[in-house]
């Protein structure tokens, strides 16, 4: 379960095409990946992305993503712009007016469902209105204020907030599961 950017890239084109224009703004889209994260471990005990997660001044967010959002790699080699444009005017947008939920092959039926049970939440929800959300302790309680730079959030405390028995385990296991595709990946 090692992080995958075309992954990443579909789940915030799947809120992309949820809204009016095909795209989201980054702040809204970062909090809306943390969250699915968080719905999918709440339902399944794993989340749809296994990636770093830390506190920011402005919320949880997932790492890798966030790098990505603000093109920190090359975006074409991975996948990521065959469905999202580079960030623009604090946007990410589709790619192209064509793609549809079907065209999102990496996510999972399960996925989906997380994906979707966000946007319905949330989705109608302002980008300000998200980030404050996600602040109170009694929504996001694994949150907590970095003083300006950023604090990382164990999967474990996540897995913990949202009442997954044997949090501790679960994580071990989630976590080793990503040292063998490393390990795996290395040999290719």
């Amino acid at each position: 379960m090692a992080y995958s950017p075309r992954k990443a890239a579909q789940s915030i084109a799947f809120f992309a095409l949820n809204s009016r224009d095909n795209s989201i703004n980054v702040l809204k889209a970062v909090k809306l990946i943390y969250l699915a994260d968080r719905e999918s471990i709440s339902r399944w005990g794993t989340p749809i992305q296994n990636e770093k997660r830390v506190s920011m001044p402005h919320g949880p967010v997932n790492s890798s993503t966030y790098s990505y959002i603000n093109g920190d790699y090359e975006l074409s080699e991975t996948g990521w712009s065959d469905f999202l444009e580079d960030r623009a005017n604090h946007c990410v947008a589709l790619a192209h007016n064509n793609i549809t939920v079907e065209d999102l092959d990496e996510l999972s039926e399960a996925d989906i469902l997380c994906l979707k049970a966000v946007w319905d939440k949330f989705g109608k929800m302002s980008k300000w209105q998200l980030r404050d959300w996600t602040h109170q302790q009694e929504n996001i309680p694994e949150w907590e204020d970095p003083n300006g730079s950023s604090k990382p959030i164990p999967l474990e405390k996540i897995l913990y907030h949202t009442n997954v028995e044997n949090s501790t385990k679960q994580a071990t296991l989630i976590e080793s599961y990503d040292n063998v595709d490393a390990i795996f990946n290395s040999l290719k």
